[in-house]
C-alpha cells in the first residue's frame, strides 16, 4: 500500500523563513506547503542549544502531525542547534520515511564559488555563531577557506520592528560590519547567515566595498531543494502537488499577517496554532 503524500513543511522561529519560503514557491510552485512560525517564542538566536532543540522538535512534530513528510528548517539557528540531533535521534524512531533538512548545508556547499581571496565573513545570530556550524561545514567542503564570524544581535529586532529602513538602523549595520571587517581585510564574500538579513541588504551594501559579494540564502536553498527532490524520487513521491499554501503562527495572527507581508512580498493570511498536547 502506497504511503500517504502530504505537504512540504517549512518552519521558522518567526518571519525570516518567509524570505526562503517565497523562493521555494517560486522554484517549486506545484507542491503543497504549510508554513509554521513559532512567533510566540521568538527569538531563538539568544536561547540555549537545548531550548532551541526542544522548541524546534515540538514544531517539527506538529508539522508531522499535519501530514508533512518533508520539513525544511528555514531558520539558521534551528538548523545550527537542532537539525543534526533531530536527524540522528528523532527521525529513526519513526517507522515511515520522514526527512528534515536545513539551510546551512546548501549554503556552505556552494561557498567556494563565491570567493576569490578564500576569506569569507559570516553575519548571523549569537546562536548560529556560537554553534560554529558555518566554519565547520565550509571546512568540510573547502579546507582552504578562512571563515570569520560576526554576531549581529540587534539586526533581527530591527527587522521585526520594521525599523530596517530607518536612519537609526544604519548605526548598527555599520557597527557589526566594521567589527567583522576588522577581523580580516581580505574578506571578499559576506554570507547572510540569518533569513531576516536580506531585508537589510541595501544598507549592508552602503558600508562595504562594491568588490565584496553579498550572498543571500533564499535562492540557494530553493534550488537545492529542487535538486534534492530530483535526486530522491522516493521523497518527492511523498510530497503532494496541488499548489496549496497554508500559514500558521504560534503568536498573534494579526501581528503575523501585518509583518509577514514584508518578508513574503505579498499579503499573508495565517491561522493561530497552539502546540500544546501535540
Amino acid at each position: 500500500m502506497a504511503e500517504q503524500a502530504g505537504p512540504i513543511g517549512v518552519f521558522d522561529s518567526g518571519y525570516g523563513g518567509l524570505t526562503v519560503f517565497k523562493e521555494i514557491i517560486k522554484e517549486l510552485p506545484q507542491y503543497d506547503y504549510i508554513y509554521l512560525g513559532d512567533n510566540a517564542r521568538v527569538p531563538y538566536g539568544i536561547r540555549s542549544f537545548e531550548t532551541v532543540y526542544q522548541y524546534t522538535l515540538e514544531c517539527v512534530n506538529h508539522l508531522f502531525n499535519k501530514g508533512c513528510r518533508l520539513i525544511i528548517l528555514a531558520c539558521n539557528t534551528a538548523s545550527a542547534k537542532a537539525l543534526r540531533t533531530i536527524q540522528q535521534k528523532n527521525l529513526p524512531e519513526f517507522k515511515d520515511v520522514r526527512r528534515v533538512l536545513g539551510v546551512i548545508r546548501p549554503t556552505t556547499e556552494r561557498a567556494g564559488e563565491f570567493t576569490r581571496t578564500r576569506n569569507i565573513g559570516i553575519l548571523a545570530t549569537n546562536g548560529t555563531v556560537a554553534s560554529h556550524s558555518y566554519p565547520i561545514e565550509i571546512n568540510k567542503f573547502y579546507p582552504d577557506i578562512h571563515v570569520f564570524q560576526q554576531a549581529c544581535p540587534l539586526w533581527v529586532p530591527l527587522v521585526e520592528s520594521n525599523e530596517h529602513e530607518s536612519d537609526g538602523a544604519d548605526y548598527f549595520v555599520k557597527k557589526y560590519l566594521d567589527e567583522l571587517m576588522r577581523q580580516s581585510p581580505d574578506i571578499d564574500t559576506l554570507i547572510l547567515g540569518c533569513t531576516h538579513y536580506p531585508l537589510l541588504i541595501e544598507k549592508i551594501r552602503k558600508y562595504v566595498s562594491p568588490e565584496i559579494r553579498i550572498v543571500s540564502q533564499a535562492d540557494i536553498v530553493a534550488k537545492s531543494l529542487k535538486n534534492y527532490l530530483h535526486r530522491h524520487p522516493e521523497i518527492d513521491a511523498l510530497c503532494s502537488k496541488n499548489g496549496t499554501t497554508e500559514f500558521f503562527t504560534t503568536g498573534s495572527v494579526d501581528d503575523f499577517n501585518e509583518k509577514a507581508s514584508i518578508f513574503f512580498g505579498k499579503t499573508v493570511t495565517a491561522k493561530h496554532q497552539s502546540l500544546i498536547n501535540d
